[in-house]
């Protein structure tokens, strides 16, 4: 008997963002994403279990509703540019919780780079100042682009103001923003990227203790979405920064260990996002406010995408049906299976 399970492979994941469109599928993400943290109670909630090296750290991200499982694999290895290859790259499953079987293996590379994007316009439409048209993004590696045309779709940014260290990124993103209906201006420097933004995005990589932003380049009534650190030891913000910013988490003890938060005490206060969005919780209560997303990224996050890829694979087909697990006609004859393959 044959168990197929849909696999969704990194070319079927490219056709399926053009056929529905990138904004689209941005947007898409954005609304799952804010129906699961609306319904946050539900799920089972742990730290993503991390295992770190000297050189980067492997992940595993999961998290159940009660029907169904999921988890992601993913890893984050800076040093990985100077080789040729990506800093992160993921893969992921869905499981039916009755069976335990699986209902789907998708990579994760490009859909995590989607939702990450997608959940930092989530919150700023919850968190940044009305109608805020400019945005500096600080970092302009692979998770820049995403992020501009996140902010676009989900919260009617207009411009966006780019600068990294090494300006071959930043002429990157440039160029691939070109004809995105945005208008893009390149820096030279971080102070002037974030001249005039009213959400500033910072999404730098470097495993260390960093100082991207000190208290002075920011001003009053900006919303900062720190998408960057994400582990032990890396951060993006002066500490500053943060004792006066009114600071908005995923899950805190998760972002506690890897957030901009690890420079503060463990009960310093926080307000989780999904309660906002529900509701029970202030969000920006003032124009002069600083408000800072500390995003590390969250499995429910993950859970959605992956549901909402899954949703999609009926109407693109766009998936391989892989034979993954061993199901004998006779459950309690896998012996026997196996003798009769040979």
């Amino acid at each position: 008997m044959l168990n197929l399970v849909p696999f969704v492979s990194v070319d079927h994941m490219m056709k399926l963002v053009h056929k529905i469109g990138i904004e689209r599928v941005l947007t898409d993400l954005a609304l799952e994403i804010e129906a699961d943290f609306l319904r946050w109670p539900e799920f089972d909630k742990t730290p993503r279990i991390a295992s770190h090296s000297d050189v980067g750290v492997i992940e595993l991200m999961p998290t159940s509703d009660g029907e169904t499982y999921g988890f992601k694999y993913v890893n984050g290895h800076p040093s990985n540019m100077s080789r040729g290859l990506q800093t992160v790259t993921a893969f992921g499953l869905l499981a039916d919780v009755a069976t335990g079987y699986p209902l789907l293996l998708s990579e994760m590379t490009i859909l995590t780079a989607l939702r990450t994007a997608a959940t930092s316009a989530m919150a700023a439409r919850h968190l940044a100042p009305a109608n805020a048209t400019t945005m500096a993004i600080i970092g302009n590696g692979a998770q820049a682009e995403f992020q501009a045309l996140a902010f676009k779709a989900i919260c009617g940014i207009t411009h966006i103001r780019l600068y990294d260290i090494d300006p071959a990124a930043t002429a990157k993103c440039a160029r691939n923003l070109t004809g995105r209906g945005l208008t893009v201006t390149p820096c030279t420097t971080a102070e002037g990227a974030i001249l005039g933004a009213q959400i500033i995005t910072t999404v730098t990589a470097d495993k260390q203790l960093a100082t991207i932003l000190t208290d002075n380049m920011v001003g009053s009534g900006v919303h900062i979405n720190g998408v960057g650190g994400d582990c032990p030891g890396k951060t993006e913000l002066h500490r500053d920064i943060l004792l006066r910013s009114t600071i908005f988490v995923e899950y805190p003890p998760q972002t506690r260990i890897e957030g901009e938060i690890q420079q503060l005490a463990p009960d310093h206060p926080v307000t989780e996002l999904w309660q906002v969005i529900a509701g029970t919780a202030p969000g920006r209560t003032s124009a002069s406010e600083v408000t800072l997303f500390d995003s590390v990224g969250f499995a429910i996050e993950d859970f959605a995408a992956l549901r909402y890829i899954r949703a999609q694979l009926a109407a693109t087909g766009l998936a391989q049906q892989l034979d993954m697990i061993a199901d004998p006609d006779d459950p309690r004859d896998l012996f026997g299976m196996l003798l009769r393959a040979a």
